[in-house]
């Protein structure tokens, strides 16, 4: 895994057609019967979360809703995409860097075009490129790229220059690097170059109808229908019922409702999101180390996973990025120690006469189960913690960031680097502990300033030990994405986080 990464990181040798024909794989949550060859045709009606009030249709703008960003995945393409070594080529065909691996060179997939007929060109993905960079979510979608380092080198090529060097700049393009035509003033109607078209859209649901002229080949299903659901109550019984054919990334609580029952598949995604509990560690209770070591040896966290996600998920270790084919699985597993814990606490002076706030949200299922739990668990150690529970409007522009203690969530949990730019850097754009290490910083930098995989590999080892030891996060575990199905949907994707909406090679068998 790690030799076929890095060799598609710095060439992007790999083409798009032989990661489709190889990418499909069985799905992990058990046996399906057989359903014979592909076959073309029929409408796959597919359930996602979201919220009427919280509807994005700008594919540059920040979308809190799952039920978004499937529609914008499937009519707009990304430069590359999640693949099985970590990412694979899509509307960027090849990539190659300069030795100093500041600068990168993309080359456009041939015969790639608008769903309007205009073929996609250099000034449409530096347009595109520059318009993400100066978005709300730009800073930490193109970390060490500005806007005055993206430009054209001829018709079919753009350069990205980076302010460092970045062997895992195409991880980088992999999420929101979504392609609009040069000049685009309404991003709601403009075409795309995605595997589907958009036929209507009303209210954050959606029919899209297959694009016949994809560069990559026209998908297999006729049509895909999306209805947003606020519930997954709501959208399970929906599945049940036959409403839609697809509960997608329902939760663990669905998914073990939907399990044996006829006409049904329960799908499971490992390593699908990361689910931690985040100590700001600037000022306050969780600026001493020791009490933050404390919160971590306290909670039994194989019953953490058991009771908030059904058992649908692994036990954490305090590290993000546990899909990473370079994830330190080495590093003893951090477990229960409660006598450790009294004295940690004791040592810090920690007042245990007081409640403290954990801040939640019902934004991912089982997320204010987990918090309820974790309050449960950190009785043990004599720790009061008061469940706050949040809408998500409130908990995004108040808490997330800001409140010493909350829980947070992270789909895009498979790879170690776009964690650390996100999340961990001291200049990390959503620093949700407020943590700076210097040691971090430095080990991050070596590890992205190297093409030799032994190099990039011992990096990424002390990334991961320093941020076992000291950072805000305490991951306790990781949730499988659990999508519920009707027994004819066949080869749904099975990478975790975004490589879930690629569904061009999905097909109904009945």
């Amino acid at each position: 895994m790690e030799l076929s990464r890095r060799a598609a990181l710095q060439a992007g040798a790999a083409t798009a057609a032989a990661w489709l024909a190889g990418g499909c794989r069985s799905d992990s949550g058990g046996p399906r019967r057989p359903a014979g060859p592909p076959r073309r045709g029929g409408t796959l009606r597919i359930g996602a979360f979201g919220r009427a009030a919280s509807v994005v249709r700008d594919p540059h703008g920040t979308q809190t809703n799952e039920s978004d960003y499937l529609v914008l995945s499937l009519l707009y393409d990304t430069l590359t995409a999640p693949g099985p070594g970590g990412v694979a080529p899509r509307l960027a065909s090849r990539w190659t860097a300069s030795p100093d691996l500041r600068s990168w060179r993309l080359e456009l997939a041939e015969g790639a075009r608008f769903h309007d007929g205009s073929p996609v060109t250099s000034a449409d993905v530096v347009f595109s490129l520059r318009r993400l960079r100066q978005s709300a979510i730009g800073r930490s979608r193109l970390p060490g790229i500005e806007v005055d380092g993206i430009r054209a080198d001829g018709p079919r090529s753009v350069v990205v220059e980076s302010a460092y060097p970045n062997s895992d700049l195409p991880v980088v393009l992999r999420l929101t690097t979504f392609v609009v035509k040069d000049g685009t003033t309404d991003p709601a109607g403009a075409p795309g170059t995605g595997p589907f078209r958009l036929e209507w859209f009303r209210d954050g649901n959606a029919r899209l109808v297959r694009n016949d002229d994809w560069y990559l080949g026209p998908p297999l299903l006729d049509a895909v229908e999306v209805q947003m659901f606020e519930q997954p109550e709501a959208m399970l019984n929906a599945v049940l019922t036959g409403q839609i054919d697809l509960a997608s990334n329902v939760g663990p609580t669905a998914g073990r409702a939907g399990e044996g029952r006829s006409g049904l598949q329960v799908l499971r995604r490992p390593d699908d999101m990361a689910l931690p509990v985040v100590m700001r560690t600037s000022d306050g209770p969780f600026a001493d180390p020791r009490v933050r070591e404390a919160f971590r040896l306290t909670p039994d966290r194989r019953g953490m996973v058991e009771q908030a996600l059904s058992g649908y998920g692994a036990v954490g270790n305090d590290i993000l990025g546990t899909a990473d084919p370079l994830y330190a699985r080495d590093l003893p597993q951090r477990g229960q120690d409660l006598r450790r814990a009294d004295r940690l606490l004791t040592a810090a002076g920690f007042d245990r006469g007081r409640s403290y706030p954990l801040v939640t949200s019902d934004d991912v299922p089982g997320l204010a189960e987990s918090a309820t739990l974790f309050a449960h668990e950190m009785r043990k150690a004599g720790v009061r913690l008061e469940v706050v529970k949040q809408d998500s409007s409130t908990f995004l522009g108040q808490s997330k960031g800001k409140a010493p203690l909350y829980t947070s969530y992270w789909g895009t949990n498979d790879s170690l680097t776009f964690s650390a730019t996100k999340l961990l850097l001291s200049t990390a754009s959503s620093n949700e502990a407020d943590w700076r290490d210097p040691e971090f910083d430095a080990a991050y930098r070596d590890a992205v300033s190297t093409a030799d995989p032994a190099r990039h590999r011992e990096a990424l080892r002390r990334m991961q030990q320093i941020e076992h030891d000291r950072s805000g996060y305490l991951l306790w575990g990781t949730a499988d994405g659990v999508d519920v199905a009707r027994d004819t949907v066949q080869d749904l994707p099975t990478l975790p986080g975004y490589g879930r909406v690629q569904l061009e090679r999905t097909w109904l068998s009945g």
